[in-house]
């Protein structure tokens, strides 16, 4: 390789770890990229300035973002990625070994949809989510799991919203969910006590993107889970564990939350 095709390379490099940085802890001055890639500010700044041109950074006052070209490109790259597709062998592996269904849910707006959804032996009892039926993200251990790691202006949008009991379980007072959002993002996971459905108790854990929003979650749904105490813990970290390797295809690479 000519000096000339390293230096080149060397450039590419840098310019990648910049972007980096401005996507994981962004909007940072140039200062601040410089101090923490340790990279010169001449070298930071003009790295800036070429990737400014290209639309793929911009600067506001005296701090730098991400640019619209750059998102956008990511956005791209997540709408190629079938997440259904990514998830089926998980689910496929988890519903063999604990014989429940295994459910995969998205966001759509302020709701969620069951995109996929894979049986187990025990698995053909009523189920909580049928696929593509929108639900609420204010109950269900999917919802919950999803709405406690949306941004706080989703999740203002929800819980300004009447909370629509599906089942006497369903939580409808505000403050009791608050807490419990709360809880499900220090733990890591959300638990569903018939919340949906009569009978059919839940364990969930979201799947999170690049910027560690949660834009789908992965559940273990069926009657017998009703011995939560008991079977809480395996299935978490059977769902942890299949959440935190698909969130990595979508960009997300921070320590998993709640549970290590």
């Amino acid at each position: 390789m000519t000096d000339k095709a390293t230096a080149s390379l060397s450039t590419v490099r840098r310019a990648a770890r910049v972007l980096s940085a401005l996507a994981q802890k962004g909007p940072l001055g140039i200062r601040a990229l410089s101090r923490d890639l340790g990279l010169p500010v001449t070298s930071v700044q003009r790295i800036l300035m070429d990737l400014a041109a290209e639309s793929m950074a911009e600067q506001h006052d005296t701090e730098w973002t991400l640019g619209h070209r750059a998102m956008e490109l990511g956005r791209i790259h997540l709408d190629r990625i079938d997440l259904a597709g990514i998830a089926k062998p998980y689910c496929q592996r988890i519903a063999a070994e604990v014989g429940e269904a295994v459910n995969i849910v998205v966001r759509n707006g302020l709701q969620g949809v069951c995109i996929d959804k894979t049986l187990g032996d025990r698995g053909r009892f009523q189920l909580d989510w049928p696929i593509g039926i929108p639900g609420p993200l204010y109950c269900g251990g999917a919802g919950k799991a999803i709405l406690a790691f949306s941004s706080a202006r989703a999740q203002e949008a929800v819980l300004s919203r009447p909370l629509t009991p599906l089942t006497p379980y369903t939580i409808t007072d505000t403050a009791v969910l608050r807490a419990e959002i709360a809880q499900i993002r220090k733990r890591g996971y959300s638990i569903d006590a018939q919340e949906v459905a009569a009978g059919v108790w839940c364990v969930a854990v979201p799947i999170l993107d690049g910027d560690g929003a949660a834009f789908a979650a992965m559940s273990i749904s069926g009657p017998s889970l009703k011995e939560v105490a008991d079977l809480v813990t395996p299935n978490v970290t059977l769902l942890t564990d299949a959440c935190r390797a698909i969130s990595r295809h979508f960009g997300y690479a921070e320590p998993w939350p709640g549970r290590q």
